[in-house]
């Protein structure tokens, strides 16, 4: 399948985007210049089946969070190995050497959220602010 990554909808304080069905997603999106994201890089990512990331990587400011949408297999963070499955939620440090491997005869999907560490001053608890009720629309 592919992503027809188009702009759906645009207003003043906001953007979004349709990439189709993230389950059944092939390949790789970046998706920061496409939603004008200015405090996070999300990517989308399939990893065919019985096959791994090439690399070991990791970064010099910003930390990563990986949520596995599909499949199963292992995760790498420095010499640990665990494994991951549909649910699975990571977060590693931006020194974390890091890499995965999908072990199943499906695709595995997952989105990668990129954000410098450390920079998150509020949540949505302190930082969220009520206008008014919801209203059905």
């Amino acid at each position: 399948m592919e992503s027809t990554n188009q702009k759906t909808v645009e207003g003043v304080n906001f953007s979004a985007i349709h990439v189709g069905n993230i389950a059944e997603f092939q390949g790789k999106l970046f998706l920061r210049e496409s939603i004008q994201s200015t405090g996070a890089e999300i990517s989308v990512t399939s990893l065919a089946p019985q096959t791994q990331i090439p690399i070991l990587h990791f970064h010099k400011k910003n930390e990563e969070i990986y949520i596995v949408l599909t499949g199963e297999g292992d995760f790498l963070v420095d010499d640990t190995s665990f494994p991951i499955s549909s649910g699975s939620i990571i977060r590693v440090a931006p020194a974390g050497k890091r890499s995965m491997r999908n072990t199943s005869h499906e695709s595995m999907v997952y989105l990668c959220i990129q954000a410098k560490a450390g920079s998150l001053e509020e949540t949505t608890h302190n930082d969220g602010v009520m206008v008014r009720e919801a209203q059905k629309w």
